[in-house]
């Protein structure tokens, strides 16, 4: 069985195309292809359906497919315990996380990780979360770093870090401003009811933070008016500051700069988790472990 054949394979599904696919291999699509209908002659059956900008697997692409992901993951867990058992210490370490702070535990995790494994790959990508749980269910994605509540968690294995509060968060000159408490002081409580006419902007709707948030409204009793939608809670923090709004926010992106903000917990406190969440029968490697193991230090550091 050749495996970087079922690589090829693979990666024109994960792709939907073929010159998309040949691309990302760093191959021409032109090999790509006589790789594909080398295959199909040899199995006798049709893999893809093929058009100018969509390749989807036919019935005999999605059985050939769901099995050839199950022999790249037993490959990927087996290199990886050989990996832990050798003195050498190489392999590959895929990471997702997501936009915003997913990038600053990354970039603030990896120099110390390389200097204790420099000859582990890390592969990071930037996922959302919905996405990082569908590469770790298919084996595709060694570890994933989530922020989330526990009904949004899958069949997968989850590590907690740290919990968080979602902070209500309002300009510093709104009339209701004044009334939050002074820093390094617990925060004061504000009934979110009290901004029923205030616009808001919120993460977009596919967003882990997304229901928690809508959960808030509804305890308020009131639909909010939403002057905008994003993904990115950095433009939250940037359009409170210029006054246009309020919001709903990680503490992590009030802890250390509340300039321009008042922040306020809310009467029933809103929470959820950044947890670390990885295949249910995966294995996690020393490297993996290590790496998960910095990750909680930074993420628990004031």
């Amino acid at each position: 069985m050749d495996l970087k054949q079922i690589e090829y394979i693979v990666k024109i599904a994960d792709e939907n195309n073929i010159t998309r696919a040949a691309e990302k291999l760093f191959i021409t699509q032109s090999a790509l292809n006589q790789q594909l209908l080398k295959l199909e002659k040899d199995l006798g059956v049709q893999l893809f359906y093929r058009s100018r900008t969509d390749w989807h697997p036919t019935e005999a692409g999605l059985v050939y497919l769901e099995n050839a992901r199950e022999i790249l993951r037993i490959k990927r867990k087996t290199y990886s315990i050989l990996n832990d058992m050798a003195e050498s210490q190489k392999g590959r370490l895929s990471v997702g996380f997501t936009s915003g702070r997913g990038i600053t535990m990354f970039s603030a995790v990896y120099p110390d990780f390389h200097r204790l494994y420099p000859h582990i790959i890390v592969e990071p990508m930037e996922l959302s979360v919905k996405k990082q749980q569908e590469l770790i269910s298919r084996g595709d994605l060694d570890i994933g770093f989530q922020t989330l509540c526990e009904k949004q968690k899958n069949g997968n294995n989850f590590i907690t870090l740290m919990q968080e509060e979602i902070m209500l968060v309002i300009p510093k000159g709104h009339p209701l401003g004044a009334l939050a408490a002074p820093e390094g002081q617990p925060f004061a409580s504000l009934d979110l009811a009290q901004l029923k006419y205030e616009p808001f902007v919120l993460m977009y709707k596919e967003s882990t933070i997304r229901p928690l948030v809508e959960s808030a409204f509804q305890d308020a009793g009131f639909i909010p008016n939403v002057l905008f939608e994003t993904s990115n809670n950095l433009t939250i923090v940037t359009m409170i500051k210029s006054n246009l709004c309020c919001g709903l926010l990680p503490y992590y992106y009030v802890k250390n700069d509340r300039e321009g903000m008042a922040c306020f917990s809310l009467p029933k406190k809103l929470g959820w988790e950044m947890a670390v969440s990885y295949r249910k029968d995966g294995y996690l490697s020393q490297a993996a472990r290590e790496f998960i193991r910095l990750a909680k230090v930074f993420c628990n550091t004031p």
